[in-house]
């Protein structure tokens, strides 16, 4: 029977060594694919402000298209202001339906719900959160466009629809970082758990709250189906304030009628257009990121 020196010094086995191995294999693989994504992510940005960067000046972001609208290859079709209002009105119309649900679909899975009831409801999330888009604007075509036209009002429904998974799943995430010390606390003194909730679980989350909401809004902007199954319609010649009974122009929809229109000229005012867009949802991104960072450090002290 073979017998081991306790006293001699520690040697690494072959099998040790395979482990190493394997380590320095997976490390190397992880830090190459995470250089990958931001390579990719570099060159996408590179090329957008390359070829968009001409476009853009005060006139673009201003004026609307051209009163000649026109599909020819020769006729520029103006600058993107309309769309700039109708993509943020369509955008904030949806957050604004979205943000009351998904907070509160946080707070009763994170406060009120059994586990048993906690399971189906966290599925539903799931299931809405990994949905396409296409998918969506599709299901709303058919149960509101068709036989009723186009509205932005749909558009933001659709955008909606696609932030309420998004916000309940980070305004759940901050409010489990609220210690359960507070609440067991303000539960001794005899306030009610709802009252707790209001008065001291979502004040304390509100960072959270915020963030999510940001990082919903980004992703929800980027969206291109929704806006162009349910309110490409629009006059891209006029501006329009009303989300409700017509479509909007729209960002997404510009960068489509640029494209399609042909020219150097329009081409370069699509690179333009999505320049914009890019620069809105990257913005609202680091702005989530800094407000995430500022939240965690408040929630440590």
């Amino acid at each position: 029977m073979a017998t081991f020196d306790y006293s001699g010094p520690l040697t690494p086995s072959g099998n040790l060594r395979r482990r190493r191995v394997v380590d320095r294999v997976m490390r190397g693989g992880a830090t190459a694919a995470a250089f990958i994504a931001v390579a990719i992510l570099l060159i996408f940005i590179y090329s957008i402000v390359q070829r968009g960067a001409s476009a853009i000046s005060l006139s673009f972001l201003t004026h609307n298209p051209l009163e000649t609208f026109s599909l020819s290859a020769n006729v520029p079709l103006g600058g993107v202001g309309n769309a700039i209002i109708g993509s943020a009105l369509i955008v904030a119309v949806g957050a604004v339906m979205a943000v009351p649900i998904g907070v509160l679909i946080a707070l009763f899975l994170t406060e009120f719900a059994t586990p048993r009831l906690a399971g189906p409801v966290r599925l539903a999330l799931d299931l809405l959160y990994g949905l396409p888009s296409i998918v969506i604007a599709l299901f709303l075509y058919g149960l509101l466009v068709v036989g009723h036209g186009q509205a932005g009002f749909y558009a933001s429904l659709a955008l909606s629809m696609i932030m309420v998974p998004l916000i309940a799943r980070t305004t759940g995430e901050s409010l489990q970082l609220v210690p359960k010390e507070l609440r067991d606390a303000s539960h001794a003194l005899g306030i009610s758990r709802w009252r707790t909730t209001v008065g001291l679980t979502i004040p304390s989350a509100f960072g959270g709250i915020v963030t999510g909401t940001v990082l919903a809004v980004a992703r929800a902007a980027g969206e291109t189906a929704p806006v162009l199954l349910l309110s490409s319609l629009a006059d891209p010649t006029t501006t329009s304030a009303s989300v409700f009974g017509q479509p909007l122009n729209n960002l997404p929809l510009d960068i489509y009628n640029f494209s399609v229109a042909g020219g150097a000229s329009n081409f370069a005012k699509a690179w333009g257009a999505a320049l914009v867009l890019v620069t809105f949802v990257l913005v609202a991104n680091f702005a989530a990121r800094a407000l995430h960072a500022r939240s965690r450090r408040m929630m440590s002290r």
